[in-house]
């Protein structure tokens, strides 16, 4: 398909609720790990700041997301509607990861997301620290795949 014809609802200007459900939808899709998958919520021409990389392209974000899974093993990932108008909205999350020697870490981070008519995303702008933790101080323990609707998110957990 072609990034006139595909859609990714809801679709904006978005509301309350549909901004809710546009950052769930991301948690699960990221939480599923599946790089090929999550990369379609994204245009063609994506433009992604993350860290220090920089990113152009859907096919930039599917790597992107490969590297990030390989390295950071464990991932499991809590996003928070932080504030939304028209086709923008702004996130804050946390994800808990392990690395390949057992180290712990959870990363804090804020997203500010941009999308087109058609509800994919064209700006992915990431800012994030990494805090080592260890395995006793972990928040995030459900199975690996989507937060069980009964897991609290982040302002319960007190993050």
């Amino acid at each position: 398909m072609n990034n006139l014809t595909e859609q990714r609802p809801p679709l904006p200007p978005f509301s309350y609720e549909t901004a809710v459900q546009k950052v769930r939808m991301a948690e699960d899709g990221w939480n599923s790990r599946d790089a090929d998958k999550v990369a379609l919520a994204y245009s063609v021409d994506t433009e992604w700041r993350n860290r220090a990389e920089f990113l152009t392209g859907r096919d930039d974000a599917r790597d992107f997301l490969k590297r990030k899974w390989a390295k950071e093993i464990e991932y499991r990932l809590i996003k928070e509607l932080w504030a939304f108008e028209g086709n923008r909205i702004a996130v804050r999350y946390a994800y808990e990861w392990k690395d390949d020697s057992g180290n712990w870490f959870r990363s804090y981070g804020n997203e500010n997301w941009e999308f087109n008519e058609q509800g994919l995303m064209t700006n992915r702008f990431a800012s994030l620290n990494d805090l080592p933790i260890t395995e006793e101080q972990r928040l995030f323990h459900w199975p690996l795949g989507a937060r069980p609707k009964s897991h609290p998110g982040l302002s319960e957990l007190g993050l």
